[in-house]
């Protein structure tokens, strides 16, 4: 079962322990984004805007929200790198899949829906400079942030949130990590 998308003004209020009518007055008043439906009006808010208004507004992110966004997709074209990645970040709490080529990692973007995508440079197949421009323009992936697994020591790819060279500890790699989330869903 894909998590929910969008939500409604009396789900907000359960989530934040207020009235509906208090959902409706931040939305009238500009401070949560929403759209509303046809006929009736009624309001709609998407997770998105409903996570940037708890960050905004220094409210707790609701459990199911919380974990839902801690996913990392990691693009690595060797096994046993990969597997150590994947490790360390599961045992700090991330949630994980694995792309072994580039066409397998833009194809697990719809459906693994990650929070942060790890581009390994050597990844074949991968031509990051696209990955990230895509990434950028395309709906529902605009919030993804992107780090870039760098050998050489250079710049990461414009329009990258980061990048880490090698070799990097696992301590830093997850702590990278977490500071590219912070402080919406970390």
């Amino acid at each position: 079962m894909q998590p929910k998308q969008i939500l409604t003004t009396g789900e907000i209020a359960k989530y934040c322990g207020v009235n509906f009518r208090t959902v409706i007055r931040w939305i009238e008043r500009g401070r949560l984004s929403a759209y509303q439906l046809p006929g009736r009006g009624d309001n709609r808010v998407t997770v998105e805007d409903f996570l940037d208004f708890l960050k905004e507004n220094n409210m707790p992110v609701p459990d199911g929200f919380a974990q839902r966004e801690r996913r990392v997709l990691i693009a690595e074209s060797d096994p046993l790198l990969a597997r150590e990645v994947e490790q360390a970040l599961q045992n700090s709490g991330y949630k994980t899949s694995v792309a072994s080529d580039g066409f397998h990692a833009g194809s697990l973007l719809g459906t693994f829906k990650p929070s942060v995508m790890l581009l390994d440079l050597r990844t074949p197949g991968l031509q990051v400079g696209d990955l990230v421009n895509f990434i950028r323009q395309a709906s529902g992936l605009e919030r993804v942030k992107v780090m870039i697994v760098n050998g050489d020591g250079s710049d990461s790819p414009s329009g990258a949130d980061d990048y880490i060279c090698r070799p990097f500890s696992n301590e830093e790699l997850v702590s990278r990590i977490n500071q590219l989330l912070e402080p919406s869903y970390v």
